[in-house]
């Protein structure tokens, strides 16, 4: 009987090796909308009542939800150079929005093309703001330039510019969708990068103005008393008078006085962040008509977090909580337990390594080191080592200069944030007692002892892996300096 039980495990697992090493590639669907905080999904318990995102609540309800993800570096261009390399912005060294990628950079969709995926790219490349150039990778290409447009978005089509009517995440998908429908021998890797929500906040024309009726929730670090300054560091309330702070509240040309509603900037960005929702949506529809459920794993992720009033803000760049968290998820029918959810702190810098991973691809030998790791064991419930902090790293940028060069090391309960180039303190924040980030403890005796410790910690990582060497470039693009007189 032992003998007979014996074989007949040794026969299962063979079967299953055999099944496994049959099965076709999974196509794979990244798709990544531009300033989308992590709060703001109608399942979680801190969003709006009226937010409304059917497809992603479906997408973790259906698969899995990575509830603690983070970027490395709050800013568009570095956080999309860390997704597509996964290396910190220190390794890959794309430090800001004005300028394009480096020579010699790598990203993860050539490996996958070396390993017998048909690749695409559309929407925002943003890496250098004047080019929409095809980039290494992707065999089809449909991008623009910078921040584009929202409405007739002009698209670079593999080298030919085209202008489509429309509001741009419906172009975008419908683009990608025909992109999807074509007949190919090959998996295939799509990369749909949204707009949407980036401010302005421009929803479709059908869902402007479904939210008018609802209250605003008010942030309650928002209101410029003492209470909310008292601890902080002199820049956080230096900040709100300036381009990115609620009492100036504008990203173009000075100034409009009195400054834009607070009240309908909300609004319009939780109608954008539905409009990304409907268009998830269409893409899951299209699998699932093309038969193809089970055999694609589909990612969302915003490339960066917003503060929508907290702490005077609204914009990112900074290391607190709005700033560096976004929303993941993922769905893989068959290969991802409905309603998983991940609880371990991932960072944007995994995504290319546990896309290669699902992918069954791995990078060259002579491939640039990845800082990220894979989470697909964690989606597929499979126990293995993880981190039990986080780094993050941000520079100072001429243009925008109201935000100081900003270090981080974030823990499950304490953050300790340093920074570099101005007179001022640094900033010691217990997540757990005070998850709005309002008191910083930073020169409370009884956490002297821990503040020390994460600094050390914090510089010392830092060090080892280069994150020290802070690059000057020449100052270019428009500077956004000016900032308000206290009232």
């Amino acid at each position: 009987m032992c003998r007979f039980l014996l074989s007949l495990l040794l026969f299962c697992s063979a079967a299953t090796v055999a099944a496994n090493a049959a099965a076709p590639p999974r196509n794979i669907i990244f798709i990544l909308s531009d300033d989308h905080r992590w709060d703001f999904l109608s399942f979680m318990p801190e969003a709006p009542k009226f937010l409304e995102t059917p497809n992603l609540a479906r997408l973790a309800k259906e698969g899995a939800h990575l509830r603690n993800a983070f970027v490395s570096t709050s800013l568009c261009s570095p956080s999309r150079a860390s997704i597509l390399t996964g290396q910190y912005m220190h390794h890959h060294r794309v430090v800001d929005n004005q300028r394009p990628e480096p020579a010699g950079i790598r990203f993860f969709p050539e490996y996958l093309r070396a390993a017998g995926y048909q690749t695409a790219f559309f929407g925002k490349w943003h890496m250098g703001h004047d080019s929409d150039a095809p980039r290494p990778g992707f065999d089809h290409w449909a991008a623009f330039r910078g921040q584009g447009d929202y409405f007739d978005p002009t698209l670079n089509i593999n080298g030919t510019r085209r202008t489509f009517p429309g509001y741009n995440s419906d172009v975008l998908t419908d683009l990608a969708l025909e992109w999807l429908a074509q007949k190919r021998e090959q998996p295939c890797f799509l990369y749909l990068s949204f707009k949407a929500p980036h401010y302005p906040f421009e929803p479709a024309p059908r869902h402007k103005g479904r939210y008018d009726k609802f209250p605003v929730p008010y942030p309650p670090t928002m209101a410029n008393t003492e209470a909310n300054y008292a601890t902080q560091p002199r820049w956080v309330r230096e900040r709100r008078y300036g381009i990115h702070g609620v009492d100036h509240m504008e990203t173009g040309r000075f100034d409009h006085d009195p400054v834009p509603s607070f009240e309908n900037l909300y609004r319009r960005y939780a109608e954008a962040v539905h409009s990304v929702d409907e268009n998830v949506g269409r893409v899951l529809k299209a699998i699932e008509a093309a038969g193809q459920r089970e055999n694609t794993l589909v990612v969302y992720m915003g490339d960066n977090g917003f503060a929508l009033g907290e702490h005077g803000f609204y914009d990112k760049r900074d290391a607190f909580e709005t700033s560096i968290r976004v929303p993941l998820l993922a769905w893989a029918p068959g290969a991802i337990q409905p309603g998983t959810v991940v609880t371990q702190m991932v960072q944007n810098i995994d995504l290319a390594p546990s896309l290669l991973a699902a992918a069954g691809a791995t990078a060259p030998a002579n491939a640039p080191r990845m800082d990220g790791r894979s989470f697909w064991p964690l989606l597929q419930g499979r126990a293995t080592p993880w981190r039990d902090h986080i780094l993050y790293e941000y520079y100072w940028e001429w243009n925008f200069p109201a935000t100081p060069t900003t270090f981080a090391l974030r823990t499950d309960r304490w953050k300790y944030i340093a920074y570099q180039g101005l007179w001022d303190r640094d900033s010691l924040h217990d997540l757990q007692t005070d998850p709005h980030e309002r008191h910083n403890l930073i020169h409370v005796p009884a956490f002297v002892a821990q503040a020390e410790k994460l600094r050390a910690q914090l510089f010392e990582e830092l060090g080892a892996s280069g994150g020290l060497q802070l690059p000057i470039f020449p100052p270019t693009g428009e500077a956004l300096h000016d900032r308000k007189l206290r009232r």
